[in-house]
């Protein structure tokens, strides 16, 4: 899973609609209906490979992109989901929307823009170094910055050369690692699935070739055993299932979100810290031996215990906190300001309760990539807080497991979603 970010007008759409086309991703029929789009944007005949992810009218009325579009393609070594994030400052909630399922982000540059801005002393744009904030807050591990419109700079290397010079002091000042940087035009599709011709002073992959060869690393499966219990089931003992046998049972059901359970292990109930022996996992009506990061399945105990919705089931050896006051990075979606006198429902993994925003740490401004203070926050903001829950939350650290270190808030009154958090501190 990737995503494409970038300034207003840097070609995100069109680098999308070229991957799709060079990789045989697009029916005929799509192609036809692109053919005769009354809002394409290229000269005689030629295809605007934009309008496959620009699907809303006032997109293509206004040749932009407004909402988040997933799409699919795949090639012989891997399968890709795309998601197409918006470049406006006032979409930066559909950004994180976007980011907060991805492996790897690209981040588009516009050669143009930036030979522009370096003739007249600045430097990149405030919208790549709010992306490149998101993506280091969402702590997205591969980052591809792709240059992109190298055609309208005459392919030239030197030009190439001072924009990746200019990043790297940014990715420096955000602690970004493993960055890589890529030449190409999405117009002509040059460095997108095949090199082209006109940079022969570039050795590097394409950008297919960067997005192939990313490790496939897991986080889920590298670390300690978690299983937020969405639902308790009880089973009559009538009929010859697996799991069964003639005799009721009570089961746990849900989704393993990190590492493994197997028949025999002790686990931990959290928030309540019993302990408690797996008897039988089921998959369906199938009784498995192992249940592995991304399996929802139904498990069994030895023992009678209390376990409800909400709960958490861990690794004895390796527990997750429990918190009823912590710090978390908020990302505010609302277009209603925080109010800090207000409650908000707060959701995380399978467990809601009421929660209360205590106070701002720190206000991020994007253009000077700095923290300063904060009496509130609007749309769109990024601030550290401090907050309090009413029921105990058993939780990790972002950075350690996104399933259990995100949450989202929900205004209590319009049911709207006011903010997503990611989990700061310590463990």
């Amino acid at each position: 899973r990737f995503i494409t970010a970038g300034s207003v007008d840097d070609g995100k759409s069109t680098l999308i609609g070229r991957l799709l086309f060079d990789s045989k991703g697009i029916f005929p029929d799509q192609l036809e209906d692109l053919s005769r789009s009354k809002y394409k944007r290229t000269v005689g005949s030629a295809i605007d490979l934009s309008l496959l992810t620009d699907g809303l009218v006032a997109e293509r009325e206004q040749g932009i992109t407004i909402d988040v579009a997933y799409r699919y393609f795949s090639t012989p070594r891997r399968k890709f989901i795309i998601a197409d994030c918006p470049g406006h400052e006032q979409y930066t909630r559909n950004m994180v929307t976007g980011a907060s399922t991805a492996d790897a982000m690209v981040i588009l540059i516009d050669a143009a823009k930036m030979q522009k801005a370096f003739t007249c002393g600045e430097g990149l744009l405030i919208q790549t170094k709010r992306h490149s904030s998101i993506a280091q807050l969402l702590q997205i591990k591969h980052i591809i910055v792709a240059i992109n419109k190298m055609d309208l700079v005459s392919f030239s290397e030197n030009t190439f050369g001072e924009i990746v010079s200019t990043y790297k002091e940014l990715a420096a000042q955000l602690d970004l690692k493993g960055v890589s940087y890529i030449p190409m035009s999405a117009l002509s599709g040059e460095n997108l699935a095949k090199a082209g011709e006109n940079m022969p002073w570039y050795h590097g992959p394409t950008l297919l070739e960067a997005l192939e060869s990313l490790p496939e690393e897991s986080q889920s499966q590298a670390f300690s055993f978690r299983f937020p219990v969405q639902w308790v089931a009880r089973h009559s003992g009538f009929g010859s299932g697996a799991g069964s046998g003639g005799n009721s049972f009570r089961g746990y059901m849900g989704r393993v979100e990190a590492g493994q359970v197997c028949k025999g292990d002790v686990i931990l109930i959290q928030p309540s810290g019993q302990k408690a022996t797996v008897k039988e996992i089921l998959l369906y009506d199938v009784s498995l031996d192992i249940a592995q990061a991304g399996q929802s399945v139904t498990l069994l105990f030895e023992e009678q215990v209390d376990v409800s919705r909400g709960d958490l089931l861990a690794s004895v050896e390796v527990p997750a906190n429990v918190v009823k006051e912590f710090e978390a990075d908020l990302c505010w979606l609302s277009e209603a300001p925080l109010d800090l006198k207000h409650r908000y429902w707060l959701k995380h993994t399978t467990k809601q309760t009421m929660a209360r925003v205590t106070g701002i740490q720190s206000l991020l401004e994007m253009s000077s990539q700095k923290r300063g203070s904060a009496e509130n926050l609007k749309l769109n903001d990024i601030a550290r807080v401090s907050l309090s829950v009413q029921e105990p939350l058993v939780v990790d650290a972002y950075e350690s497991l996104r399933a259990t270190g995100s949450f989202i808030l929900i205004d209590e009154i319009t049911h709207q979603t006011a903010a997503a958090g990611m989990i700061r501190f310590d463990v």
